[in-house]
């Protein structure tokens, strides 16, 4: 009767489908009466603005706004030519966040000196308008006048760190890391995690705010029940010694139109993460993660996760069984993938 009924209901939504995809509202329409697949979505993105406005007050370790408009005023200071005035729109907020930020108990330092690096740089170069003028004034109420150290500010890309990584290593590296569903039963080192993750926060981020957290799960049996949540790990899940679940942030936003932002940067990092984990002889296997009602709450109930934070996927990861099967996978080359 189940698979009736089913059937039914999909035979249903297959003839309305071209009547609702006619035009965006309808296809709104479509959702609003048939389906409510987006409506964790449409939660979640609303909780995440109302949580990003409540924690600019409050102590935090790290501050969306903050994050992004250091960003911001970096990208002034290396244009070319460099404006002799410009973030007149922002600044005065930037000084005032960074203000609150020296308040916070468990602010990142990190994150701390450079902010101040930055506005230190900036004010150094910008000439005064009333709106600067007004925030140099605010920047000089500072509580600490000699946290400036100039490591944390734009740099020319002659001064990059070098490397003598050659294509054909770094392709090798790309070829090597594979995705790995046999392990060994050993014990997954939380330092080599800690390693990577440091090296995958180095991955690139929109106005660097860096959406995303990294759940370790390191005891086999729990990352075997959570790899069970996504679905597709039937057969392997078993025996996963350790998972990562990738975890974006609704709340480093306050509109609408960066909501797609969790799962770009968060991806980019998980790359990253992947690569550093193959160079410290850690095999990784991402993991799909189905935006489907009961799974969502599954993972919400076992991370204990707000409403603004969204699973972006799974990673399995530990030592690789040598004896393991590896999928070969052919992927598509650039005569399939480029366009001109």
């Amino acid at each position: 009767m189940k698979a009736k009924l089913r059937t039914m209901a999909e035979a249903l939504h297959r003839r309305v489908l071209p009547l609702f995809a006619h035009s965006r509202w309808s296809a709104s329409l479509y959702y609003g009466l048939f389906s409510r697949t987006f409506t964790r979505e449409h939660y979640g993105v609303l909780q995440g603005r109302r949580e990003y406005w409540r924690s600019l007050n409050r102590d935090q370790k790290s501050y969306a706004l903050l994050r992004r408009n250091t960003h911001r005023l970096e990208k002034g200071l290396i244009m070319r030519p460099r404006r002799t005035s410009f973030a007149e729109a922002y600044i005065e907020e930037t000084v005032t966040m960074f203000l609150r930020a020296e308040q916070s108990a468990v602010i990142a330092q990190s994150e701390l000196q450079w902010a101040h690096d930055v506005l230190a740089e900036y004010f150094s170069v910008v000439a005064d308008t009333p709106v600067i003028a007004q925030a140099r004034e605010l920047w000089q109420q500072r509580s600490d006048a000699n946290r400036l150290t100039g490591d944390a500010v734009p740099y020319r890309r002659a001064d990059a760190p070098e490397t003598d990584i050659q294509p054909e290593q770094l392709e090798q590296l790309f070829r090597r890391r594979r995705s790995v569903r046999w392990y060994m039963p050993e014990q997954v080192p939380e330092e080599l995690i800690r390693r990577a993750l440091n090296m995958a926060a180095l991955a690139p981020s929109a106005c660097n705010r860096q959406p995303y957290e990294f759940y370790f799960i390191s005891e086999p049996e729990r990352a075997a029940r959570v790899a069970g949540f996504a679905g597709g790990t039937v057969g392997f899940a078993q025996q996963i010694p350790a998972l990562i679940v990738v975890v974006g942030d609704l709340s480093a936003y306050p509109l609408e139109r960066d909501r797609h932002c969790i799962y770009i940067d968060g991806a980019l990092a998980a790359m990253q993460f992947m690569l550093a984990a193959e160079t410290l002889g850690l095999a990784t296997c991402p993991i799909n993660w189905p935006d489907i009602e009961p799974r969502e709450q599954a993972m919400q109930r076992e991370l204990q996760l707000a409403p603004y934070q969204r699973p972006i996927m799974l990673m399995a990861v530990g030592y690789a069984d040598p004896e393991g099967g590896v999928a070969y996978s052919a992927k598509k080359d650039d005569r399939v993938l480029m366009r001109q």
